[in-house]
Parts: structure tokens; C-alpha cells; sequence
């Protein structure tokens, strides 16, 4: 018995133990899981409107480049209307191209903020014809549609009196030397982004410009913590000097995978970030469905580009991609959204994304297919094979698979020429589990 009351005794407190230490596990925060939305989205509508939007000129570069005076430009803002801004299509247009998020420029390089700003008078509100604030309708009207809302906030202003010019080597002062000055801009410059992520609560904050300072000159710092104190489920894009949430390439393809777990290929329609009257080079809605296919093969998202004019109405050259784009994103949802990058390159030649159990593997096929397509290095055993929108199943056969080898054969699947999609036609293989690749071995001479 005294056996048995001083088992129970030890028992009894392994178990107070035991609790104790699951007690003392930290809880889950929101950041801990923040950019789940971000890996699931794949595809963000950017936005760029200011006072450039009359088409005359590019944003800001402008005048920074030589190409127009800063009095000329800076005299747009007394034709910038906004009179034909509806909020309400803008994010339902966004809605209907499959975008999960949106991200809108509310203050660019020129210093002209869309919203109501107090830390300074130099507001489309104050100093515009369209005299009120801009993005609190549009921020809304996304959360009305189920869109996350995002914020473009350039760092430097090269309008404001305390920031060192136009260029990185000032025109005025240097910021190392004059940390007075420099201390103004700052309280200037944090003071604004305080106003933004207090008044609006972005679900993402994308910063530009911050290549002209270090980090500890911006006090990047003390801005991701202004951020994550105001919402820690607030994500940060990869222009912080490295403070950022994820990496951010711009208009350029990457060859490989970038270093960073997340990333957002940013990218214009034409060759213009704003409305530019006299730029119709636009891409055409197959390019832009292949890029965003090899983007989300690559485990990425698509920050794809519009540029509105400056009385609020979108071009219809943009209007039709979006729209064409959203028929595709539609039909094909299953292969791009909640996916994961897909197989690695040399399996197949072309896009692919995984499942999120990776136990389905969709394949994409640019243009009109003829015959068959080819997987390489596959072990698993394929279920079945079929079409995205038609849901037609496909045939498949295996090719060079020796019984007393390991090595899997080519698995060969047939494409009727009937029924294929305009611009990709998308492919689901359903795997008997996860997916299971011969491993490649390096080449040497």
C-alpha cells in the first residue's frame, strides 16, 4: 500500500509537471501565421494614381529625370478631378480578374498624398479639384468584395523642405551630416505612416524608395514596430532595407526562385506604372496569363500593374485584361490559388503548382498542344488526368519503365486538340500520394 500511495503521489505530480510545462508553451500569435493569406493569394492588382494620371507625364521621375520642370509638374495637381472615381467598380473589376489583393499608391515619390494628411498640406484633398480624401473608399469597397487592402508609401519625398533633394547625393544637405534636419524629415515621414496604418489598417504595407538611406537612417526599425505594434498580422514588403516581409522584384523575370520564402512579381500592362496617353504598348492577355503562370510555378505572387486616368476612369485596353484574365483565373481557380510551387524543373516543360497535400500536380500548357505531353522522374502512380473546365479525362501510358529498375518511366499523357483553353489549358494529375521525384543527379566531365 505504501507502494502503491507513493506511486500514485509521483504520478500525480509528473502530471502537475506535465501541465506546467504545456501551460508555459507560448501562444499563437497573429504573425505566426500573417502571410498565409499572401502564399494563397498568387494575384494583386497595383494601383498607381496621382497627379501624374493626366497622361502628359510619368509619376514622379519626371521631373527627378529632367524631362519636365518640378513647377510644371507639380501644377498638375490644380487638373487632378477624380470626378469619374467609383471605388465600388474599381473593386469589383478587381474582384472579377480572381485578384485576392490590391495594393493602391497613396503617396508617390512627388509627395502628393490621396488622403487627408495632417502632416502637411500637400494632399490631393487640400490642394485638387477632387478635394476629398481617395482611398477610404476604395479601402471599403475591397473589404466589402473579401479583398485584402494594400498601401504603396514611398519613404523619400522629394517635395518636402527637410528631405535632402531630389537625389541621393542632395541637392540641399547631407542627411549624415545635418541630423537635425534629417530628425525633422523623419518625425515627418514616420508621422505619415502612422496616419496611414491608424486610419486605414492595411493588410500590407508596400514601401518604395528606400534605396536613397540606410536603415538605421530610416530608423527601419522603429517602422516595422510602429507597424506590428499597430496590427501584428500587418505584412511588409521587401522595401524596408531589409525589414521587409518578402522579396519584391520588379518588371524583370527571375531565372530562379528568389532567396526569400515569399515573393510578388511587380509588373506593369504597358511599359508605364501610371497612365501615360501616349504608351499602348500593352501586353497581350496570353503574355500576361504565361508570366503569372511561371510566377505561381515558382511558388510566387503577380503584382499586375493598372494605371487610371486622373478623373477616375480605368482604359479599356486594362479593363479587357483584367477581364480576360478573370475568365481564365475563374476556370483554372483549383490549379492557382491555396497551390504551392510545383515540381522542379527537367519534369516537365512547362508551369506546374502542387496541392497543398501535393498530392495533386496540375500542369500548364501554353498555347494550342498537339499530341502528347511528357513527365519525367515521376514514382508515383498516376489516378487520373483531367482537363480544368471541361473536366474531359485524358489517357496516359508509361513509357521505359524496366520491371527489375527502380527508375520510374516517362509517363506520356495524350491532348485531344479539341477543348483546349485560348490562352493555357491546365492539366490535373492525381497522385496515388504525395508527390515522389527521381532526385537529380550534378553532371560531371
Amino acid at each position: 500500500m505504501k507502494f502503491m500511495r507513493l506511486f500514485i503521489v509521483l504520478s500525480a505530480s509528473a502530471c502537475i509537471l506535465s501541465g506546467s510545462a504545456f501551460s508555459q508553451d507560448p501562444p499563437v500569435r497573429a504573425e505566426d501565421h500573417k502571410m498565409d493569406w499572401f502564399a494563397d493569394a498568387k494575384l494583386g492588382i497595383f494601383i498607381h494614381w496621382g497627379i501624374y494620371s493626366l497622361g502628359n507625364t510619368t509619376e514622379s521621375w519626371a521631373f527627378h529625370n529632367g524631362d519636365i520642370s518640378y513647377p510644371d509638374y507639380m501644377a498638375q495637381i490644380r487638373s487632378f478631378t477624380a470626378k469619374s472615381y467609383d471605388p465600388q467598380y474599381w473593386a469589383e473589376l478587381i474582384r472579377k480578374s480572381g485578384a485576392r489583393y490590391s495594393v493602391i499608391t497613396s503617396k508617390h515619390h512627388d509627395g502628393v498624398a490621396l488622403w487627408d494628411t495632417k502632416m502637411d498640406g500637400l494632399s490631393v484633398v487640400k490642394k485638387s479639384p477632387a478635394a476629398r480624401d481617395l482611398i477610404s473608399p476604395f479601402v471599403s469597397a475591397l473589404r466589402e468584395k473579401g479583398i485584402k487592402a494594400g498601401l504603396y508609401f514611398s519613404l523619400l519625398d522629394w517635395s518636402h523642405p527637410d528631405y535632402p533633394g531630389f537625389k541621393g547625393d542632395s541637392s540641399r544637405y547631407d542627411a549624415r551630416k545635418d541630423t537635425i534636419r534629417w530628425g525633422r524629415f523623419l518625425d515627418f515621414c514616420h508621422g505619415q505612416i502612422r496616419e496611414i496604418i491608424t486610419g486605414f489598417n492595411p493588410d500590407l504595407v508596400w514601401f518604395d524608395g528606400d534605396w536613397e538611406h540606410s536603415a538605421e537612417e530610416w530608423r527601419a526599425s522603429g517602422i516595422r514596430k510602429m507597424i506590428l505594434d499597430n496590427n501584428p498580422g500587418t505584412i511588409i514588403n521587401g522595401r524596408l532595407q531589409g525589414y521587409g516581409d518578402y522579396d519584391t522584384p520588379e518588371q524583370s523575370f527571375p531565372v530562379s526562385r528568389p532567396r526569400l520564402k515569399y515573393w510578388e512579381l511587380c509588373m506593369t500592362m504597358n511599359n508605364s506604372w501610371g497612365y501615360k496617353k501616349d504608351d499602348n504598348n500593352y501586353k497581350s492577355t496570353y503574355e500576361v496569363i504565361t508570366i503569372f503562370a511561371d510566377v505561381i510555378s515558382m511558388g510566387g505572387n503577380l503584382l499586375l500593374d493598372i494605371g487610371p486616368r486622373e478623373d477616375g476612369t480605368i482604359p479599356g485596353e486594362q479593363v479587357n485584361i483584367l477581364t480576360e484574365l478573370g475568365k481564365w483565373t475563374g476556370k483554372n481557380s483549383e490549379a492557382i490559388f491555396g497551390t504551392r510551387a510545383g515540381i522542379e524543373p527537367g519534369h516537365f516543360y512547362g508551369p506546374t503548382t502542387l496541392s497543398r497535400d501535393s498530392t495533386a500536380l496540375y500542369l500548364f500548357l501554353p498555347g494550342k498542344v498537339t499530341g502528347d505531353v511528357v513527365i519525367k522522374g515521376l514514382y508515383n502512380k498516376i489516378r487520373s488526368v483531367t482537363e480544368l473546365g471541361s473536366g474531359m479525362k485524358l489517357a496516359t501510358r508509361i513509357v521505359g519503365k524496366i520491371s527489375w529498375s527502380s527508375v520510374p518511366g516517362l509517363v506520356y499523357i495524350t491532348v485531344p486538340e479539341t477543348g483546349q483553353d485560348p490562352y493555357i489549358t491546365v492539366l490535373k494529375a492525381e497522385l496515388d500520394g504525395p508527390v515522389k521525384l527521381v532526385k537529380a543527379v550534378p553532371f560531371t566531365q
